[in-house]
């Protein structure tokens, strides 16, 4: 089998222990003659150049191919959520979000001290009830902001999680 690995190497232009390693690895076929060897390792070249064979350093061109216009459709969705506005990064809306909060929280600190001047002769029990109730209602809001954010962002992943076919 060695001189039909020898010529076969002599007629693609490679070296005899390529063509051994190529049958050894079943990349074609090891047993066979010249002609049909030979077939075996046009066509194997042939899938190779075609794409539907990976290289040696292990990348599939369809595959790389398919990865690349995924990636490119992702990005171009992206752009067209941004145009139509239904799109900005988490990062934006956090602080967004936070500066907003904080506004919110600095009117009602403010509060007790707008009501002592406005009001001087509202007794303390009165104070101390709306107190609570404004501290309720800051409560409220950061969880349900918290609550609201989380769920937005679960449902992102859940939307980039890749899914079963039904």
């Amino acid at each position: 089998m060695q001189g039909t690995q020898t010529a076969l190497a002599e007629l693609v232009g490679v070296t005899q222990p390529t063509i051994s390693n190529l049958m050894t690895e079943g990349k074609i076929p090891s047993d066979g003659t010249l002609g049909e060897l030979l077939l075996a390792y046009c066509a194997r070249l042939r899938d190779q150049a075609a794409g539907r064979l990976g290289d040696t350093m292990g990348l599939d061109l369809v595959q790389e191919r398919a990865a690349l216009a995924r990636e490119q459709r992702e990005g171009q969705a992206i752009k067209n959520a941004v145009a139509r506005r239904e799109y900005a990064p988490i990062g934006l809306l956090s602080d967004v979000l936070g500066m907003a909060s904080s506004a919110v929280v600095d009117r009602f600190d403010q509060l007790e001290g707008a009501m002592r001047k406005a009001c001087p002769d509202l007794p303390d029990e009165a104070k101390d009830v709306i107190q609570r109730v404004i501290a309720s209602a800051r409560n409220e809001w950061i969880r349900a902001t918290s609550t609201l954010v989380a769920d937005s962002v679960d449902a992102m992943t859940d939307e980039d999680a890749p899914h079963e076919p039904v």
